[in-house]
């Protein structure tokens, strides 16, 4: 009877597969399109097929166009980016051009397209339908899911606002196998380190009301450049990369211990250069790229905006974090620290990477090798997160964040 119900439970809780196939229903009949998948990525959409589904036209360009009546959308080929008709968006894919044929994160359909706000078109992710909406009909309004006041719904009860949305990079993964864990156990590298860190650090924040993406959550190789753009877009509020330290075999190296957090600007010292260059190293493992765009101008503009509007926060956050991992790791804090590194440098919200502690230190190696350790320091970066997301609601006053009617 237990089997039956254990079994009943991971049947009940299997994530659905990706769609193969859009619907399109329309006042001209319902028109299916198949979808393409690219591995890391998910399903992606046709353009030209589906603009003649909706009754549209694609206009050709380094910026693509898709026109839908009065609406024009236009995609960067080779980037996430999507103009909407008034704000420039991030997708969490890219757009491609294969041969004649463009096509687009089918994410698009879902929140750009089909936009409440809009009126439009309606979205059914569960059956990956996408149905126009007559000119004229009414909108339908939810009611309220409890009889408690606004202001007591806009909260948690610790106190964090809904609608927020943080990305967690466990660093490494796939072929590259991180640093080699001198003190882990036989078989565990820094990847499996990060990685079940990280699971430990997602589960502690959607328990606290956070929507988190992963940008790994098995053992996969992701490119550097792909982490930060792809997986932290326009609603994420801070991207945080997992790592653990280590030091080259030499006289006393496996005395040094203790955790740091870095966030992105020229290092200061010839240590946070060494751990750039360290980490950066894992470029040499990333999968070629095939029909990049370049930014150009747009690019410098965005980088522009990163430097100026997140190099604050970035660094509050990095705060945050040590003043909480000093709570539970006996390895000492090691300090806010910043440097180049290639995972923070194509991020374009808040980033911050933490290094855990030392693989080449005993002691270190044991706390981050241990279930209690992963589980230890996983709650302190969470109530760092949710701190620094805190800190971020006083600052701006933005009662309405992400909250439901």
């Amino acid at each position: 009877m237990r089997l039956v119900v254990v079994a009943a439970l991971l049947l009940s809780t299997t994530v659905p597969p990706a769609p193969t196939t859009l619907q399109v229903s329309t006042a001209r009949g319902v028109i299916t399109i198949a979808l393409q998948h690219r591995a890391g990525e998910g399903p992606q959409l046709p353009l030209a097929p589906f603009a003649a589904a909706v009754g549209g036209s694609v206009d050709p360009g380094e910026w693509v166009a898709l026109v839908i009546g009065a609406a024009r959308y236009r995609f960067l080929i080779g980037t996430p980016l999507v103009h909407d008709g008034t704000d420039l968006r991030l997708l969490p894919a890219i757009s491609r051009r294969r041969g004649d044929s463009v096509f687009v994160p089918l994410a698009f359909v879902a929140e750009v397209l089909a936009d409440p706000a809009r009126r439009t078109w309606s979205w059914t992710p569960s059956t990956a339908t996408l149905v126009e909406i007559p000119p004229g009909t009414p909108i339908a309004v939810r009611p309220a899911r409890t009889t408690t006041g606004a202001a007591e719904r806009a909260r948690f009860p610790d106190g964090l606002r809904p609608g927020h949305h943080v990305t967690i990079d466990p660093g490494h993964g796939g072929t590259d196998p991180g640093n080699p864990g001198m003190f882990f156990p036989r078989g565990m590298r820094e990847k499996d380190v990060n990685l079940a860190v990280s699971l430990r650090v997602r589960d502690e924040l959607v328990r606290r009301g956070v929507r988190v993406t992963m940008t790994r959550t098995t053992d996969t190789l992701i490119n550097l450049s792909h982490r930060a753009p792809r997986y932290c877009g326009g609603s994420c509020d801070l991207f945080v990369s997992v790592h653990v330290n280590s030091l080259d075999p030499r006289a006393g190296y496996q005395n040094v211990r203790g955790f740091e957090t870095y966030f992105l600007a020229d290092a200061k010292t010839a240590d946070a250069a060494r751990v750039a260059k360290m980490e950066n190293d894992a470029i040499r493992f990333d999968l070629p790229e095939a029909e990049v765009t370049s930014l150009g101008k747009l690019d410098y503009m965005l980088k522009d905006l990163q430097t100026n509007e997140f190099l604050r926060e970035s660094a509050r956050a990095s705060e945050l974090v040590q003043s909480h991992l000093r709570e539970v790791h006996s390895g000492g804090d090691r300090g806010v620290k910043q440097a180049g590194f290639a995972v923070l440098s194509t991020a374009r919200r808040p980033a911050i990477l933490v290094e855990l502690g030392y693989s080449t230190n005993r002691a270190d190696a044991e706390l981050m090798s241990t279930a209690e350790g992963q589980a230890a320091l996983a709650r302190k970066i969470a109530d760092a997160i949710v701190a620094y997301l805190r800190e971020f609601d006083r600052r701006t006053g933005d009662a309405e964040r992400g909250a439901e009617p």
